[in-house]
């Protein structure tokens, strides 16, 4: 379990892929909201969500296969943690609360 911007990322290895997720609700009534919020994504985004009715848990999750180069994975990630910051502020004002800015910023070239 990865924690970045605040967020907790899960990297793991499943058949001959490294997938991450993330975990944006587990509360059942932001399903149809998310829905509708999902095709349209799929346009724009690599990352897909999911449902994990067992456990009841709405997620996104993006892979690439491995073995992979640095490019790959710089790229997998950095994808995925646009896409998670995206549907995390759509979680957040669902839940009527507003993102605040992390305390630190690290600017990289």
């Amino acid at each position: 379990m990865l924690r970045v911007d605040g967020m907790e990322v899960l990297a793991e290895e499943q058949g001959g892929r490294l997938v991450l997720s993330m975990t944006l609700s587990t509360d059942e009534s932001v399903l149809p909201k998310f829905a509708s919020y999902a095709a349209g994504r799929m346009l724009r985004e690599e990352a897909t969500l999911a449902v994990d009715r067992q456990n009841f848990r709405v997620f996104l999750w993006q892979a690439a296969p491995l073995p992979a180069d640095s490019r790959t994975l710089r790229r997998l990630f950095e994808t995925f943690m646009n896409s998670c910051d995206w549907w995390r502020e759509r979680a957040d004002d669902l839940k009527g609360e507003s993102r605040s800015e992390p305390d630190t910023m690290v600017i990289r070239p």
